[in-house]
C-alpha cells in the first residue's frame, strides 16, 4: 500500500493485486508477515510513511485507534546483553507499537481514500516482458492466465515473493541469494491489561547472542484495546513451548522473569501462536546487470529480516520513500529509474541486514554463516557500545538514532559516540530493573509465582 501511494502522485492507474480477502477492519488475514506477533513501529519508518501516505498523519490515526507510542528514553525497561538500560528524563526517538493487522487496515483506509489506488483479488504468477523491460504482470484467473499491462511494476509481496524466478523466467539470471537463519521461533499470547497497569512501560528481556547457547528472549508490549501482546522467541535448541503452562514457565526462565512474574497475574485473552518464518533471506537485486526497466522489488521482496529486531517494517517505508521521490524527480518512464530505485533501496537493507545477521551469526545451530574477522570486530564495538549506552545518555541516543533508523550506521562512527565507546559507561550498572515505586507495587501484586 505505501508503494501503491508513491506511486498515485506520479501516474493516472495504480493497480494493488492481493490474494486475500482484505477485512474492513484490524482483523488478521492470511497474508500478513508474523501477523499475531509483536511488532514495533521505529521512528525512520513511521516518518518514511508520513511522507508518502496522504489525508492526514498515519501517527494520529493509529494513536485514535488505540496504538501506543513509546518514547525510548523513558517509556522502555530493556535488558541488553550487556545489563539493563537506564531510562532518562529525555524522551529520545519514540515508536508505535499495535498489532500488525491495525497498521496495515490503517494505512490501506488511508491510501484508498486518498489516492485513485485501487485493490483487485488476483494471483500474479509471473512478469510480462523481456530481460529489457517489464510491461506488465501475468494473472491467473478462473478462466486461466491474462496479462496485464503496467508502464511500471512493483513487486511488494513479501516474504514469499518469487521474483527471483520471475526474473529467470523472462531472461534476467544472476541474482545472488543468501540466507541465514538461527532456527527463531516466536511464541505470543495476547492478555488483558491489568487494572492500574495501562501505563507499565514496554518490557524487554532481549537474547544473549554470545553465551554459546540458544537466544532466549521475552516482551511485553502495550497494544490497542488494553491488551498486552507478550512475545517470547528462542533460537534453535531453545524454542519456546507452544501450551500455556510451558508459556509461563519459559518466560519465568529468561535472563531475568520479570516478563514472566507481570504476566503470571494477568488474565489470557487467547492460546499461545507459533511462528517459524523468521530467518534473514536477501536477495542482492541491485547487484544485477543489466537491470530491467519498469520493474522494482521493495520490502520482503527483497530482504528479510529476523523479527526479533523489528526493522522489516521501516526498511519497507523506507524504500517505499525512495521510490516517491526518483518518481517526482524523473518520472515513471524515465530512463534508469528502476535501477536507481533498485540501487537506493538497497541502502537502508544494508544496514538492517548488517544488524540482523551481525547477531545470528553467534548463535549456535545458526545455518547459512559463521562469524567472520569482520564480525568480530564489529561485535567487539557494538558491545562496547551497548555496555556504555547502558550508563551514558549520550551513548544510548547514537544507538537508538541507529536502531530507530532515524540515522545510517556512519551514526556509530562520529567522533563523540567514538569517544562513549572508548570512555565507557559514566554510571555504574544496574542491578536489577528501573522500575519506579509504583511499577514496582504492580509487579508485586501480579507476581503469582512466589509461595
Amino acid at each position: 500500500m505505501l508503494a501503491a501511494a508513491a506511486l498515485s502522485t506520479a501516474v493516472d492507474d495504480v493497480v494493488v493485486l492481493d490474494r486475500d480477502d482484505l477485512p474492513d477492519g484490524p482483523e488478521h488475514r492470511r497474508g500478513l508477515p508474523q501477523g499475531r506477533h509483536a511488532h514495533l513501529l521505529m521512528a525512520g519508518g513511521l516518518a518514511a510513511m508520513e511522507e508518502i501516505v496522504p489525508g492526514g498523519s498515519i501517527r494520529e490515526r493509529l494513536l485514535a485507534a488505540g496504538a501506543r507510542e513509546i518514547p525510548l528514553g523513558w517509556g522502555m525497561v530493556a535488558l541488553t546483553p550487556e545489563g539493563w538500560f537506564r531510562r532518562w528524563r529525555h524522551d529520545g526517538p519514540r515508536m508505535l507499537s499495535c498489532t500488525r493487522a491495525l497498521l496495515d487496515w490503517t494505512v490501506r483506509a488511508a491510501v484508498l481514500a486518498h489516492t485513485s489506488a485501487e485493490v483487485r483479488k488476483a494471483h500474479a504468477v509471473g512478469l510480462a516482458g523481456d530481460a529489457g523491460r517489464v510491461r506488465g504482470v501475468r494473472v491467473a484467473t478462473a478462466d486461466g492466465e491474462t496479462e496485464l499491462d503496467a508502464d511500471l511494476v512493483v513487486d511488494a509481496s513479501g516474504r514469499g515473493s518469487r521474483v527471483v524466478t520471475w526474473l529467470r523466467e523472462i531472461g534476467v539470471t544472476g541474482v545472488r541469494e543468501r540466507t541465514v537463519d538461527s532456527g527463531l521461533v516466536n511464541a505470543t499470547r495476547v492478555y488483558r491489561t491489568p487494572a492500574g497497569a495501562e501505563q507499565f512501560p514496554l518490557t524487554i528481556v532481549q537474547a544473549d547472542p554470545y553465551g554459546s547457547r540458544p537466544g532466549r528472549s521475552g516482551m511485553v508490549l502495550p497494544i490497542e484495546g488494553d491488551r498486552w501482546m507478550v512475545s517470547l522467541a528462542g533460537t534453535r535448541g531453545g524454542e519456546p513451548p507452544s501450551d500455556p503452562e510451558g508459556f509461563l514457565r519459559y518466560a519465568l526462565d529468561l535472563p531475568s522473569p520479570l516478563v514472566g512474574r507481570l504476566v503470571s497475574g494477568a488474565e489470557p485473552l487467547t492460546g499461545v501462536h507459533l511462528s517459524r518464518s523468521t530467518s534473514n533471506v536477501r536477495r542482492y537485486l541491485e547487484k544485477v546487470t543489466p537491470w530491467p526497466e519498469g520493474f522494482v522489488a521493495l520490502g520482503d521482496a527483497v530482504a528479510t529480516f529476523n523479527p526479533a529486531y523489528g526493522q522489516g517494517m521501516a526498511v519497507a517505508a523506507l524504500g517505499a520513500r525512495l521510490l516517491a521521490e526518483e518518481l517526482r524527480r524523473t518520472g515513471p518512464t524515465a530512463p534508469g529509474l528502476a535501477r536507481r530505485v533498485q540501487r537506493g533501496a538497497a541502502r537502508s537493507v544494508d544496514a538492517a541486514w548488517a544488524a540482523a545477521v551481525g547477531q545470528d551469526v553467534w548463535y549456535p545451530g545458526t545455518r547459512g554463516a559463521r562469524p567472520g574477522l569482520a564480525d568480530r570486530l564489529v561485535t567487539v564495538y557494538s558491545r562496547r557500545l551497548t555496555r556504555a549506552a547502558a550508563g551514558s545518555h549520550r551513548a544510548a541516543t547514537a544507538l537508538w538514532d541507529v536502531t530507530s533508523l532515524r540515522a545510517g550506521p556512519e551514526r556509530l562512527l562520529r567522533p563523540d559516540t567514538l569517544l562513549d565507546v572508548l570512555n565507557g559507561p559514566l554510571l555504574p550498572p544496574l542491578s536489577g530493573p528501573p522500575l519506579t515505586a509504583a511499577e514496582r507495587k504492580i509487579v508485586q501484586e501480579l507476581d503469582r509465582t512466589e509461595g
